[in-house]
């Protein structure tokens, strides 16, 4: 079947985040099943054009003027993505902002536009779609767009985290120069605004998010971000499939960002690998301390609040026990950055890198035993799969995709790949950390069958994809 993806980001050319993984990882996957599949994305500035050919151009109708648009193709791995081109992406620095922190005052603007090229794509490049398949609020206007131009095809509409919501004035909403839906806006009368994810709710004939628990979970007030009642009155149509990982990437046995190769038969590569990082990182010279990594967004969704803060800053207390090493790598909130340095220069056994790059975080992943996920809530993540596939055994709160990937070993210990913390707080991270850290010191041979288990897992796109075809024929069949 004929299948699009809408998409403000895809890997190999557009990254902010773990959105434009699943985009370069699951439509391969597809294509490799024998579908065709086409990614519509903004052609930005950073985007090297070399290797894209010329379609043609065509006008997208805006409040005050008809804009100009045209689009370029290049087929990698079986995929042929279309580059949308204007100057609201070729002609920007980054994709929503000029960094993470400053967004652009239009974006509301921007991806009105970019979802009526989408739509309009379809109309004018004669292919005819089958599944349509849009990824968070930048393309929630697609599925309402696509009813107003009459495209038969099917329409999916994929939460990749329900925080993120596209929400603008009602003014920004005036510019696309259509009359939207009252059921789009929020607020009381007079108030209301724009919500773009709430759109795409509303209007597709299918919803997923990426994994079963994350769906559950955005269907209570706790992690419904507002919206829950309405994907409570959806739930017929929500599917949770959980994301798979790019194992070509991410693999222990010929990783390009380091040379000590392993494999879950020999593992002697991961050890002479966390001999390097333990002197490259300036942390204790002893291989037999177990070392702990994190590698995230320095943030309260991922767990600093309960590390570092209020009367009980569980971290440095773990510190103190001196019977572990940690490595953090990441960069974030000035506050919790500035708290861990200072912690750092007290401790011997923390490593603190306000930093980010692919060497680090597969160097991390490759030569910690543990890895540190005490996020407050996670759609899928990612880290914890890598972390798996590496024979790093991870250390997480039980939510999202979290808990749809680790099988406790405390309470499975035939079958465990990780620990896990039942409710997110410093008491129990301080718990799961010294579960974990007794296990490595008094069960040598359970740990070593612990890492075999968990660097068996099958984590690729393969039954992710499956999932999404079955989803995708049932839509057609109806």
């Amino acid at each position: 079947m004929n299948i699009l993806m809408v998409s403000s980001e895809a890997v190999p050319f557009s990254k902010s985040g773990g959105l434009a993984d699943v985009l370069g990882s699951l439509s391969p996957a597809l294509a490799k099943k024998g579908e065709e599949v086409r990614i519509f994305m903004p052609m930005y500035s950073f985007i090297d054009p070399k290797g894209f050919r010329k379609d043609a151009s065509y006008t997208v109708p805006m409040l005050n003027s008809d804009e100009t648009v045209s689009t370029v193709h290049r087929k990698l791995d079986g995929v042929e993505y279309i580059g949308l081109e204007h100057p609201y992406f070729t002609e920007r620095k980054g994709i929503y902002g000029d960094t993470s922190f400053t967004p652009y005052a239009d974006n509301g603007e921007r991806f009105m536009l970019f979802a009526k090229a989408a739509v309009l794509y379809m109309k004018a490049s004669g292919w005819k779609a089958d599944i349509v398949h849009c990824h968070d609020w930048t393309a929630g206007l697609v599925p309402f767009y696509m009813k107003q131009e009459g495209i038969k095809a099917h329409s999916i509409f994929t939460i990749h985290n329900l925080a993120y919501q596209g929400d603008f004035s009602r003014y920004d909403a005036v510019l696309g120069g259509d009359r939207l839906e009252r059921e789009f806006f929020y607020g009381k009368p007079g108030e209301e605004r724009l919500n773009m994810l709430k759109a795409g709710l509303e209007s597709a004939d299918s919803i997923t998010t990426v994994s079963p628990t994350y769906a559950d979970e955005i269907q209570t007030e706790k992690y419904g971000c507002g919206l829950d009642w309405l994907l409570r009155e959806r739930k017929e149509d929500l599917h949770g499939i959980l994301n798979g990982m790019d194992t070509h990437e991410w693999n222990p046995r010929a990783d390009k960002f380091f040379p000590e190769h392993y494999s879950s038969k020999d593992l002697s590569g991961k050890k002479a690998l966390k001999a390097r990082v333990l002197k490259e990182y300036n942390l204790i010279d002893d291989i037999d301390l177990p070392l702990f990594a994190m590698v995230s967004r320095i943030a309260d969704q991922k767990g600093y609040a309960e590390l570092l803060g209020g009367n009980h800053p569980v971290l440095e207390e773990l510190l103190y026990q001196k019977n572990f090493q940690m490595l953090v790598i990441g960069t974030g909130d000035k506050h919790y950055e500035d708290k861990l340095k200072e912690l750092e220069s007290r401790h011997e056994n923390l490593s603190v890198n306000i930093a980010f790059s692919s060497i680090t975080a597969h160097e991390a992943e490759g030569a910690a035993d543990f890895f540190l996920m005490p996020s407050r809530y996670e759609p899928c993540g990612l880290n914890q799969m890598y972390s798996l596939h590496y024979g790093t055994l991870p250390v997480a709160h039980r939510t999202g995709g979290l808990a749809d990937t680790i099988i406790d070993i405390t309470e499975h210990p035939d079958t465990g790949t990780g620990f896990l913390m039942e409710n997110l707080s410093s008491e129990a991270i301080s718990d799961a950390v010294n579960r974990a850290i007794k296990f490595y010191n008094d069960e040598k041979e359970n740990m070593a069958k612990a890492i075999k288990r968990a660097m068996t897992t099958d984590l690729s796109w393969d039954k992710s994809a499956g999932e999404y075809i079955d989803l995708y024929n049932s839509l057609k069949n109806k």
